[in-house]
């Protein structure tokens, strides 16, 4: 730690530990699934309250409509709820981003709700790694940095939207918008449990696929009907032909049809790409229009097609790396060893880095086992995280830039 100065040392020593230990309790506490608008809408107030401590306007702000396929083919609006941000010294020449998400894959009625400690350092609760630990780590950062003068010429935007764990369909318009200008940018998912982050990401984008064709009996006329199923599952072979070592393709659900003596008149096909450069999205964009046409046409069926690439791909181009670069500088100097791999997860990273912004991804807490019971989260990794993030934003604050 012979490299950290005088300075640096009292900021990191600004963080207490013990006090976002209790923060990320309270706050796991608080059911904030994606579809629990109220349980969001209480989140949303906790975060407000805590993030007012930094000084900047706070705000909330409304979702953008979102719509969805239902099995039977109707669209219809879903409810989200509302994005925090913040905006400190908007007017500074030099602005980063930090971004973070209040929603989690626990709904109301999934079974796992409660926190409980495995042991003194392990705590296993509903996003408490993805990510409520990291928001925690992500404010103790901030107001560390702000208790140790950070200077009028830096300024950052953080955003935190209800969105993230089902696409940010209701936030992408609100990131592209924070994301642009910004010198560079922290999310705060998680790292794994020895600390490595994630590098460059594939993108993803998810298609519900509608096909309306004709009932007949299935004994007395089966020849006068248009089986839906038939070409539904037809799609999904000729999209699945098209997957390459550089796009994955996975028709997931067919959805549809009825009784054994009714030729299926509906169907709605779901099917999620991987693509891992811009070209394969453009090459996925081509083969559906190109198979939908074909099977409508073989089929005599109509179909539309509902759904978006809504994460690019995350190379690691030359910012990102420069980013990563002093990231690692600062672990090293903090004795806190920083690798990073690429990984096939995406998430909020994949939309900024399309605003030509290099950002790191998964600056929270050190945890593992998300999305699932075991969920947990290393407590020790919240002081030690934010000690990270802190340094690293007063140095790029401090030289004005990368």
């Amino acid at each position: 730690m012979d490299r950290i100065d005088g300075h640096e040392r009292r900021t990191i020593d600004r963080i207490d530990g013990a006090a976002m230990r209790s923060q990320v309790e309270r706050w796991v506490a608080v059911n904030s699934g994606t579809r629990n608008v109220a349980g969001l809408d209480t989140m949303a107030g906790l975060l407000a309250d805590a993030f007012a401590a930094l000084p900047g306007e706070v705000s909330l702000v409304d979702p953008d409509p979102v719509e969805t396929v239902d099995a039977d083919g109707t669209v219809r609006a879903i409810d989200h709820g509302r994005h925090l941000l913040v905006r400190v010294r908007p007017e500074a020449p030099v602005r980063m981003l930090f971004t973070g998400h209040m929603d989690t894959v626990y709904g109301e009625t999934h079974a796992f709700q409660a926190m409980r400690y495995i042991d003194a350092n392990t705590l296993n609760g509903p996003g408490a790694a993805d990510m409520k630990g990291g928001l925690s780590v992500m404010l103790a950062a901030l107001m560390a940095v702000e208790a140790a003068g950070i200077g009028d010429r830096f300024g950052y935007d953080v955003m935190v939207n209800s969105d993230e764990e089902t696409g940010s369909f209701s936030s992408a318009r609100l990131i592209d918008r924070v994301a642009r200008g910004k010198v560079a940018a922290f999310t705060y998912e998680p790292a794994l449990p020895d600390g490595t982050l994630a590098g460059a990401r594939g993108g993803t984008g998810n298609f519900s696929i509608v096909v309306t064709g004709r009932s007949a009996h299935a004994g007395r006329n089966p020849e006068e009907g248009r089986n839906a199923i038939i070409a539904a599952a037809d799609i999904a072979l000729r999209l699945s032909a098209a997957r390459s070592p550089r796009l994955a393709v996975n028709p997931a659900r067919i959805d549809g049809g009825g009784p054994n003596n009714v030729v299926p008149d509906h169907a709605v096909l779901r099917v999620n790409f991987r693509p891992h450069g811009l070209d394969e999205i453009e090459r996925a964009r081509t083969q559906i229009d190109a198979v939908v046409a074909d099977v409508a046409a073989t089929h005599e069926v109509e179909i539309a097609v509902h759904g978006s690439f809504n994460r690019p791909p995350k190379p690691i181009d030359a910012g990102a790396a420069q980013l990563f670069a002093l990231v690692q500088q600062v672990g090293s100097d903090l004795s806190i060893p920083i690798a990073w791999r690429d990984t096939g997860g995406v998430c909020d990273g994949n939309n900024i880095a399309a605003c030509g912004v290099p950002v790191i991804d998964t600056m929270g807490v050190r945890g593992g086992a998300i999305h699932s019971a075991q969920e947990f989260m290393i407590v020790d990794s919240l002081a030690e995280r934010a000690g990270l993030s802190a340094l690293a934003i007063a140095r790029i604050a401090g030289q004005g830039g990368l």
